[in-house]
């Protein structure tokens, strides 16, 4: 399955699924955009992010954590 930016829950889920040691709130937006982009899924441009699918992504992952 090819991840893009739309695909905010299965992003969030998979990076929670390769990080479980990680707090996500201890991550900058720079470095979240970092990790999200290597994922081995993940096929969209990397340009085409925001600050609101980031955060979107960030409580995702805050979620899976709960």
């Amino acid at each position: 399955m090819s991840l893009s930016w739309s695909d905010v829950r299965a992003i969030g889920e998979a990076l929670y699924d390769a990080n479980p040691e990680i707090d996500p709130l201890t991550l900058s937006f720079v470095r979240l955009h970092e990790m999200i982009v290597n994922l081995p899924d993940f096929s969209d441009d990397p340009e085409k992010s925001n600050e609101a699918i980031l955060e979107a992504i960030l409580q995702v992952w805050l979620d899976e954590r709960d």
